[in-house]
């Protein structure tokens, strides 16, 4: 069995910092891309960042500058820093990763609450 679990998430003030963390456990071979969604109260859930196994990085217009993916290999985990956070970017963060185990399938964690509030 995979499991996603992430961590970091809280409360920050506009302007301020918060840094994600998603860990990949389990009878895991590999890890294509894996990648950070958020999804705010009433709204659907929206892509944040993602990053393939090689390091190549996507990022949603609304955090590019702000926000930075990153990733460990070898560790099966991943991170994302982000910065300048504004109040639009209230929501719960959802770690998701594209998993290698008994066969290859998409993999959610369980999200982590950030509030951007004064």
């Amino acid at each position: 069995q995979v499991q996603l679990v992430e961590s970091g998430g809280g409360l920050v003030q506009p302007g301020g910092s918060l840094r994600l963390s998603c860990a990949a456990s389990g009878r895991i071979f590999s890890i294509n891309t894996m990648g950070w969604y958020r999804q705010a109260p009433g709204k659907q859930r929206e892509l944040v960042a993602t990053i393939t196994s090689g390091g190549n990085t996507n990022y949603a217009d609304s955090v590019k500058g702000r926000f930075t993916i990153s990733r460990d290999n070898a560790k099966n985990t991943m991170v994302l820093q982000m910065n300048s956070l504004k109040l639009e970017d209230t929501g719960v963060y959802f770690c998701h990763a594209d998993v290698f185990a008994i066969g290859f399938r998409a993999y959610w964690g369980q999200g982590t609450q950030v509030t951007v509030s004064s």
